[in-house]
């Protein structure tokens, strides 16, 4: 159970005195700890991120002590980077201090119990919290630490207690602080893009190993077909391999093309001299792939353009620490586009309506791949495409919207971290700020 007092005392107390006050009731017994969480984190940064989220949230509700999450290393990039080596270690734990208990490490005694034997289990995927209360924490307290080996998408979107999903935004928001290393360098690159006025991040989700896992070849060479396709037997975890491309777009299920995204951004009304940052990895075709986008929108820069080799150093070869840059940039942007809905357009999407529902235009690719077929096809005029996609988004540009829950389809519901209702202008928001 969390107290709130802040409701009991003068609004001239300071924050340090809340967050003071707050640890003393957490320690004086209101926590008791029934063991240990041990996290494997698996996916990219902002899978990663999200994942972290519900761990701290899940050891909260079961009354764990959380040992610092491991993260991925195996993902298609071998990211060898630690928590430390993206997040403030130091903030994280402090900033949370007043919830639950967080550790760098077991302790030396159960370090050495746990060579021997660990249990570990991936929690079932889309889980509220009563699986957790019912299922995982007598396992908790049978073995005293506990392993999870998967961490995302472990809690469900939907019918979690209220002050659980509070705490989830509270450590998405507020305790997941990136280093003081990649937070200097995240302000330079957006002050430097602010200097020459509005800029548009654009996710341009069109690497080799999105094309490859998805199968979306719209555009690609029978060579670059092979070769993709190549890839992916390559990956056992990958389990679909015979994958029909164009059934496929035309569903919806594919990241646009960069020279389909051109097209979209102009009849969007996005005009020729519109500062564009580029927030991907590389783009799979180079420079070739790219042509068509800057001829159209020649102001078109990355990472790499706006900071020297010095300053991008330490962070190459490190694609998550390279990826938190781009995530701190799309946060700041006066507009944020998404060629796809994947982990971090998701989550930027519920960062940027946290922060007073920024524009983000959510792209509806399935009608956008038919009206793209229709003008390339010459069945539309330009006038007529332009007017198609213009009305099919006006009420895409993120503003409030409710939640969608669907009973028995967790999956398919929209996804808590793009849409954090619960914390979304709410003055129960403002006082977990204040404490935090």
């Amino acid at each position: 159970m969390t107290f709130d007092i802040s409701c009991c005392l003068s609004p001239f107390v300071g924050t340090a005195v809340l967050v003071l006050i707050r640890v003393l009731f957490f320690y004086a017994g209101v926590y008791r700890s029934n063991g240990y969480l041990l996290v494997t984190c698996n996916g990219g940064l902002n899978q990663m991120r999200a994942g972290i989220c519900d761990m701290v949230t899940i050891a909260r509700r079961l009354n764990l002590t959380l040992v610092l999450p491991e993260l991925d290393k195996r993902s298609f990039w071998a990211d060898p980077s630690d928590f430390g080596d993206i997040f403030d270690v130091n903030h994280f734990i402090n900033s949370l201090r007043d919830e639950l208990k967080i550790v760098k490490a077991l302790p030396l005694k159960l370090q050495l119990k746990t060579r021997r034997r660990l249990y570990s289990m991936p929690p079932i995927s889309w889980s509220n919290d009563t699986y957790y209360l019912k299922r995982v924490l007598p396992l908790a307290r049978k073995h005293k630490v506990i392993h999870f080996n998967k961490t995302d998408a472990r809690l469900s979107n939907n019918g979690i207690p209220v002050h659980l999903q509070m705490l989830r935004c509270r450590v998405n928001f507020e305790a997941l602080r990136f280093t003081p290393q990649i937070e200097a360098l995240g302000r330079k690159l957006i002050s430097t893009l602010q200097r020459s006025g509005e800029f548009v991040v654009l996710h341009l989700r069109y690497e080799m190993d999105m094309l490859s896992f998805s199968g979306c070849t719209h555009g690609c060479s029978d060579k670059e077909t092979e070769e993709l396709t190549r890839m992916r037997y390559a990956y056992p975890w990958w389990k679909e391999k015979e994958i029909d491309s164009e059934s496929k777009r035309l569903q919806g299920l594919c990241p646009l093309t960069p020279e389909e995204i051109a097209l979209v951004l102009k009849a969007l009304g996005f005009s020729k001299d519109t500062l564009i940052y580029i927030a991907s990895g590389e783009i799979y075709g180079g420079e070739r792939r790219l042509a068509a986008l800057k001829a159209a929108y020649p102001n078109l820069v990355r990472k790499e353009k706006l900071l020297s080799s010095d300053e991008l150093w330490p962070f190459q070869n490190h694609s998550t620490q390279m990826a938190a840059l781009d995530y701190m940039v799309s946060i700041a942007s006066n507009v944020f586009i998404p060629s796809y809905d994947g982990n971090m357009a998701r989550v930027v999407e519920g960062h940027r309506r946290y922060s007073g529902f920024r524009k983000t235009i959510l792209l509806d690719r399935t009608k956008l791949v038919e009206l793209l077929d229709h003008f390339q096809g010459g069945s539309l005029s330009w006038d007529e495409f332009s007017a198609a996609v213009k009305e099919a988004h006006q009420y895409r540009m993120g503003q409030p919207t409710d939640r969608r829950a669907i009973p028995g389809r967790p999956k398919e519901e929209d996804y808590f971290y793009a849409n954090p209702q619960e914390c979304v202008g709410s003055s129960s928001m403002g006082r977990l700020r204040d404490v935090s």
